[in-house]
């Protein structure tokens, strides 16, 4: 009977390590072809006038995805008033004209009521066409990893961890079924190895997978820390309409709404709008 539990361990084991190679390799080949900076360069640079750096939008996004892209629109339209966000998780529309594209989408995730849960305005606006557009320009130009890469290798890393909980359960199953005495010595040995591969896989994938679960390439990281090697810094955020940024964006975009200094925002922002 152990047999049967260490043949389901071994299978468990080879199949999620191989999955995860296979997986982390693929992503690796997918990264290589979609790195193709100078076309989007010109792009970026027509839409942000002769700097062809980051926007804040592109920054937030590099740096936390589209969920933060969505916290830095709703903070920037609250700050100027256009907006109003509720230390009780609302987001109520004071001005109900968008700037820029990201900003219309921000006023239709709220929707005609003008008024809506913040999580839910999020949500939303995560899904917008604007910001699959933003988030496309940066695929193509090799600075963000496509969103396939991403859940690609971390759900091979889960099945590892998956596969490592399935040996210990099987060895504790063999131990129970296994005849007593010396024998049970031997027969959980016989598991180390399944053990030692998932668990080894495991330590590894989670060391070098973060090229691949991070919003941004490595090209992506590396132009940020160019343009922001001292934390947040004061470049300009979103296209021509706005040429300022308020205070607190650009770390709001590197670092999230811990870095935002107004305590009303961030209770907004981590509120559950309930």
């Amino acid at each position: 009977m152990w047999l049967l539990f260490l043949l389901l361990a071994w299978v468990a084991a080879v199949v999620s390590c191989v999955r995860v190679c296979r997986t982390a390799l693929a992503a690796g080949l997918a990264l290589h072809r979609g790195a193709d900076p100078a076309p989007d360069a010109d792009a970026r640079a027509d839409d942000a006038g002769a700097d062809a750096g980051l926007t804040l939008y592109e920054t937030a996004y590099l740096a936390g995805g589209p969920h933060r892209l969505a916290d830095v629109v709703l903070v920037l339209m609250a700050q100027q008033r256009r907006l109003h966000l509720a230390h009780t998780g609302w987001a109520t529309v004071v001005d109900p004209v968008g700037q820029d594209p990201v900003e219309r989408a921000a006023l239709s995730a709220i929707g005609p009521e003008g008024q809506r849960r913040i999580p839910a305005v999020r949500r939303a606006l995560t899904s917008a066409e604007a910001v699959r557009g933003l988030a496309d320009r940066l695929v193509h130009a090799g600075l963000a990893a496509p969103a396939a890469v991403r859940t690609g290798i971390g759900t091979a890393v889960r099945h590892v961890r998956l596969a490592a909980l399935l040996v210990l359960l099987a060895a504790g199953a063999a131990y129970w079924a296994a005849p007593s005495g010396e024998v049970d010595r031997l027969v959980l040995a016989w598991f180390a190895l399944p053990l030692v591969l998932t668990l080894g896989t495991w330590a590894v994938a989670r060391a070098e997978a973060h090229p691949y679960t991070a919003w941004a390439t490595d090209a992506g990281s590396a132009l940020l820390r160019h343009e922001h090697p001292g934390g947040p810094s004061r470049r300009p955020g979103p296209p021509a309409a706005e040429p300022t940024e308020p205070a607190g964006l650009t770390g709001l975009a590197l670092f999230g709404p811990s870095a935002l200094v107004d305590p009303g925002l961030r209770a907004a922002l981590h509120s559950s709008g309930a």
